[in-house]
């Protein structure tokens, strides 16, 4: 036997809220939905959860490092295969081992938790922080690097990492690097910031001694960076400079070099305010806005 729902008849319906309202007695009211709490804004959390969190950022890191790899046994084939820009090619590469130049930091080494750190702390980049990270050793691999690397040295390629690290922070740098499957990373193939560049000045961060250093050693066959300046030095760091610059260099740009998409920070970014960091957040945020183009 089937049951059926009891159905209260619409009359009794009306009679029964009227009893209601005759008693006193109010209806049952549903509950207020609590109140959300405010989350504050930061001009970092897209660009950070892409990187950490998304599909596409991944795979297009994969697809950089193995279009790379495609070339390698090319490049060692072909003598006059070279990255370095005229400017930093200071001696012949004929006849010289070979090599690539890559970045570390969002190039190799993934530091999106440091970025998220800031986010949720309420907190911006600054050197006693970002040391603290960098000792911490916790980096991840960057998606398809490790492969790379491997895939290098069995060619016989020496893998040099050209870094904005401190030069002192190549023990624990080259021990994260291994402890997320790189090989085995020789003192002499890590180039920090303020190693010593013999008959060169370094004016700032820029890596022209570096690259340079690397010249007199080695024919380079590749360079991997996230920003513009891992490949060549920036004279002028305005947009239209920079895309002139780049456009000198366009016929290499995925075949000599390769570039990871790094959105959370970069010398892109203060360009776009006169490189004046002096600003606050607001000044900085005005002027990268005035740069829309609809």
């Amino acid at each position: 036997m089937s049951r059926r729902p009891l159905v209260l008849p619409i009359a009794a319906l009306v009679l029964a809220l009227a009893g209601c309202a005759s008693t006193g007695v109010a209806p049952p009211v549903a509950p207020a939905a609590p109140p959300v709490a405010a989350v504050p804004a930061h001009d970092n959390l897209n660009a950070t959860l892409w990187l950490q969190r998304s599909s596409e950022a991944h795979a297009v890191q994969r697809q950089t490092w193995r279009s790379a790899e495609r070339l390698l046994d090319a490049a060692l084939a072909d003598p006059a295969w070279d990255a370095l820009a005229p400017q930093d090619r200071v001696a012949p590469a004929d006849g010289r081992p070979a090599a690539v130049i890559v970045d570390v930091d969002e190039t190799v080494l993934d530091n999106s938790r440091y970025q998220a750190r800031l986010i949720l702390d309420g907190g911006r980049f600054a050197d006693p922080t970002w040391n603290a990270w960098v000792d911490e050793g916790r980096a991840t691999a960057v998606a398809g690097a490790p492969a790379f690397a491997r895939a290098a040295a069995a060619r016989g390629v020496t893998m040099i990492y050209l870094t904005n690290r401190e030069h002192g922070k190549s023990v624990v740098t080259r021990a994260n690097l291994e402890a997320v499957g790189f090989p085995p990373v020789g003192e002499a193939q890590f180039l920090g910031l303020g190693m010593d560049t013999p008959g060169c000045v370094p004016k700032g961060s820029d890596k022209g001694c570096r690259r340079q250093w690397v010249a007199q050693r080695y024919r380079v066959l590749m360079q991997f960076g996230d920003q513009l300046g891992d490949f060549v030095s920036i004279p002028d760091n305005s947009p239209a400079a920079r895309d002139a610059l780049l456009g000198g260099f366009d016929a290499w740009v995925g075949q000599r070099w390769f570039v990871l998409p790094n959105p959370t920070y970069g010398s892109w970014e203060p360009a776009l305010y006169g490189n004046d960091r002096s600003l606050s957040d607001e000044a900085q945020r005005a002027a990268k806005r005035a740069q829309l183009q609809r």
